[in-house]
């Protein structure tokens, strides 16, 4: 679509003033373009990408199968690392799910309109990277089939699960999260499913048709989604804090050297947002330029998200200074050695690597060249999630595998189903995105309407198109 400046110019000299939506959009255009690779024909490229995601869940599901036949004696633990890569892979994926909901339900709070163009997106790597981590608790127990024990009803050993744990805590804290922001996500998407019904036929008309609930767009619908909207913000945005401070308090309320500090939960909060960011920054560029939503998604949400990144970035670093100090100030030999063992002991390339990724590459969005350049903010942000998965590994097994007595000393060694069941997960979470994409709307097409000149019932075009319509 013809616009009165080049694209390029328009982003290379993006500010705080800038539009959300590039280029002399309409409501109808704004419809197509996010209809487009909904209504096409299943492009050959999007089949090649959906076979290597299901490839990967396959690969889950045979290293599942094998645990379950085989015991969890193929993965890597020993009798000092008791949790490793089950439980670093669990936290890693409950963190990257927290920006989908802060986007959202905070922002909206918030009324941040820049959200509007990401929120739908990242509503969905929520959900899909939650089912990815509840994968890891279900089969890091050992003998799966009496998990039954775990549930908080009578059983035959006579026996009720230990309510004060923070284990069960966990329990209820991710699979609330995980409804509320299905939910969520669902109330968002119905006036865009009845977009997609009345222009389908056929199955899938019928199949939009349920899922609209009966949308008609009437005010009153309006009005009962918009409170619905709200309450269900209003819900999620104390889940976002809490989720992660409970999966903290796995750590944080034991009395393990490395583990026993009152720093974790804001600590951990903080490292979920910057994970989490920094994958809504990779998905989007990739989905930007598939999908040609270079109008809709512009530099600057890339530009406001890397500065969140880099202010969470800063709190983890921080984090990181804090917990040395606080071994130091402590006085407790055992804390000090521990953390000081972080740094120069065995696993100190885990630690270097983690620190590099997480405090020292993020400092270059200081730079707006940097915050507005796609290649950069899409190899930064990939570093991030590399940082932030070390940051777990380093905190569970450096704590682990040196205990008191050094006689009792073990390394940690990953197996290849260690290996596999990881790299299955991000088939699992990639092909759910996959399908995603493919069926549902990967923009908010009536939130982003909302931030459009023509919805200005005044008419102060900003430069776009003369008003012509309502928002919705």
């Amino acid at each position: 679509m013809e616009t009165s400046v080049t694209l390029a110019n328009l982003e290379e000299h993006v500010d705080k003033r800038s539009p959300l939506v590039l280029g002399k959009e309409t409501f109808a255009s704004v419809t197509n373009i996010v209809a487009k690779p909904m209504e096409m024909k299943t492009p050959k490229a999007w089949w090649i990408c959906f076979l290597i995601a299901f490839s990967g869940l396959g690969v889950l599901g045979a290293s599942i199968a094998y645990l379950f036949w085989e015991g969890v004696g193929v993965w890597g633990l020993n009798n000092r690392v008791g949790w490793a890569w089950d439980i670093t892979n669990f936290v890693f994926w409950v963190g990257i799910g927290h920006a989908g909901t802060l986007i959202s339900a905070i922002l909206f709070l918030f009324r941040q309109k820049w959200r509007t163009s990401i929120n739908r997106a990242a509503e969905a790597m929520t959900i899909f990277a939650v089912i990815c981590a509840l994968v890891f608790p279900g089969i890091h127990v050992g003998r799966v089939w009496v998990a039954y024990w775990l549930f908080p009803i009578p059983n035959q050993m006579l026996m009720w699960p230990n309510f004060r744990s923070p284990l069960l805590w966990d329990v209820f804290a991710v699979s609330t999260y995980f409804t509320v922001s299905t939910l969520f996500w669902f109330v968002g998407l119905i006036p865009d499913i009845a977009t997609f019904r009345d222009r389908s036929k056929g199955i899938r008309k019928f199949v939009y048709g349920i899922f609209a609930l009966g949308w008609r767009g009437s005010q009153r619908h309006w009005l009962n989604y918009e409170r619905a909207y709200l309450i269900l913000a209003a819900l999620s945005t104390p889940l976002v804090l809490s989720v992660h401070t409970i999966v903290s308090f796995d750590f944080a309320t034991s009395q393990l050297p490395g583990w026993h500090a009152t720093i974790f939960p804001p600590y951990f909060v903080a490292g979920a947002i910057f994970s989490g960011f920094a994958m809504v920054i990779n998905l989007m560029i990739l989905c930007r330029w598939v999908f040609k939503l270079e109008h809709l998604v512009t530099m600057r949400h890339f530009e406001n998200m890397a500065k969140i990144i880099l202010l969470t970035g800063s709190m983890v670093g921080y984090a990181y200074a804090m917990e040395f100090f606080i071994a130091w100030y402590s006085g407790n030999p055992y804390e000090r050695f521990i953390f000081i063992s972080r740094a120069t002991g065995p696993y100190a390339w885990a630690y270097w690597t983690m620190v590099t990724c997480n405090v020292v590459i993020p400092q270059l969005f200081w730079s707006r060249k940097i915050r507005t350049n796609l290649w950069a903010l899409f190899i930064i942000s990939v570093f991030v999630n590399i940082g932030m998965w070390f940051e777990r590994f380093v905190i569970i097994v450096t704590s682990l595998h040196r205990t008191f007595l050094p006689s009792s000393w073990a390394y940690f060694r990953p197996t290849i189903i260690d290996i596999s069941t990881f790299i299955g997960s991000f088939g699992l979470f990639f092909t759910l995105f996959l399908l995603f994409v493919r069926f549902l709307p990967i923009v908010a097409i009536s939130e982003v309407k909302t931030v459009m000149p023509e919805a200005d019932p005044h008419g102060h075009d900003h430069g776009n198109k003369p008003a012509t319509g309502g928002a919705h």
